[in-house]
């Protein structure tokens, strides 16, 4: 007796292998990270519009310090993760990474119901999310690049970060709808459910993953590696990193990324202040910006991303953002203004959600397995925090000598251009080193066949 697909799955499929060229088998992995990102990036996007507004409660003149405590916090909680993927296995410390962040929103649940210090609880609440943000979306685009290889990664991650974006789109919609209705301790526990969900999707990915592997001829080996610990010292992140230049090429992309994303942020903090007055109507404008931003990606990974890497080739799709992002500030410095920097901030977003960031990740798919977790975690949190606490207090010296929007917009134009270089230079390298990893893992292959 033959099974009969259901029409609606035979109409996805077919659009999934025009629109990415979805190859057999790939289908159940592609729904489930997916999923994985969606549940992630909506449980997040809960809380991103509560974030901006505790940032404003906590005072925008003590933002340099709110950055620098959650660069304090990075070095502290980094340590931790290479403890814990030292010594567990995958499937036990990804599902143990997002069960403690679970246990944190609960934490918070308790503080916003009882009303406890509310300007010490917004300057706390800031630094976690920024924590939180960098570390479980890191977390997760590592477990993307151990899970798929390179030529995957560039057919499936702009679809995957689609998944991403969905959910961003319906977090911020359900915290403009509901916040004034239900407060915000109950959008955090709607939060928390969503990234328990999270966690079903990696244990079903680790599932495909087991089953898919044992079915290949080199399987074996390579399920040994996915099932063990990493191993290591507690702090090979960064040793990993000071040892490979193409690891410090990306920490100087992320840094040139956080300094210019943080210029952007502190200029909207600071006018959004000065045109509301009301805490509510300020957290339903930062998640309209977030809903904005997140339409605009949804489009731009539906139809283009996958086909960019294709088109241009991964140097020039990463250094294609900070190239756009160049002109943006270019007409920000000769128009100054809330209706510009606003564009300018939208195409930034949208560009590095829809384009930069799935190129970005595809970088670390030419790794090793601990490179993949413990220096792109690294990078991720201390440098890219790191990047923002540095960048914050530049912002904060530059208006303190007096330098306006303008000044600030002309001296971004370099940085950007500079950005781009370094972009486009990685992304060469990358399929150097592509190139060999698919050498390799075909003449495994055949080894195992032959042998």
């Amino acid at each position: 007796m033959h099974s009969r697909r259901h029409p609606a799955t035979s109409v996805l499929q077919r659009f999934l292998q025009r629109a990415i060229d979805l190859k057999q088998g790939e289908g159940r992995a592609l729904l489930w990270s997916f999923l994985y990102f969606f549940f992630l990036l909506s449980s997040y996007y809960i809380l991103r519009p509560i974030r901006d507004e505790m940032g404003v409660t906590a005072g925008v003149e003590r933002m340099q310090w709110l950055f620098t405590g959650t660069f304090i916090a990075m070095l502290a909680v980094v340590p931790l993760f290479g403890w814990i993927t030292s010594r567990y296995p995958r499937r036990r410390f990804l599902p143990l990474v997002y069960g403690f962040f679970i246990a944190n929103i609960l934490v918070f649940y308790l503080l916003f119901e009882t009303n406890a210090g509310v300007n010490r609880v917004a300057g706390l609440f800031f630094v976690w999310l920024s924590v939180y943000n960098l570390f479980v979306v890191s977390v997760f685009w590592s477990f993307m690049a151990d899970l798929f290889r390179n030529e995957q990664a560039q057919r499936l991650f702009g679809f995957i970060a689609a998944g991403g974006t969905t959910g961003a789109i319906a977090g911020p919609a359900l915290t403009a709808v509901l916040v004034r209705q239900v407060g915000t301790g109950q959008m955090l526990l709607i939060s928390a459910a969503l990234l328990a969900l999270a966690i079903v999707s990696i244990l079903r990915l680790i599932a495909w993953q087991r089953r898919t592997v044992s079915g290949e001829v080199a399987g074996s080996t390579r399920t040994g590696e996915a099932e063990a610990p990493l191993g290591g010292a507690i702090l090979n992140g960064f040793l990993l990193v000071l040892r490979s230049p193409y690891l410090l090429g990306i920490c100087a992309l992320i840094v040139l990324y956080a300094s210019l994303s943080t210029f952007l942020y502190l200029q909207q903090a600071q006018i959004v202040r000065d045109a509301f007055d009301d805490s509510a109507t300020r957290t339903a404008v930062f998640a309209g910006i977030d809903f904005a931003v997140n339409v605009l990606t949804l489009a731009i990974q539906a139809f283009f991303t996958g086909r960019l890497v294709k088109w241009l080739g991964l140097g020039m799709t990463l250094a294609l953002i900070p190239m756009l992002l160049s002109a943006g500030f270019l007409v920000l410095g000769l128009q100054p203004l809330l209706p510009v920097l606003i564009v300018v901030q939208v195409i930034r977003r949208a560009g590095n959600y829809a384009i930069m960031r799935p190129a970005r990740e595809m970088l670390y798919v030419v790794v090793s397995r601990e490179e993949k977790y413990k220096a792109k975690n690294f990078i991720d949190t201390v440098v890219y925090r790191g990047g923002d606490a540095l960048s914050s207090w530049v912002y904060a010296g530059l208006r303190g000598f007096g330098l306006s929007l303008t000044a600030i917009a002309w001296i971004s134009v370099p940085l950007s251009l500079a950005w781009a270089w370094i972009a486009f230079a990685l992304g060469r390298r990358q399929n150097v080193l592509g190139g060999q990893a698919e050498s390799e893992f075909s003449e495994g292959v055949r080894d195992e066949r032959t042998g």
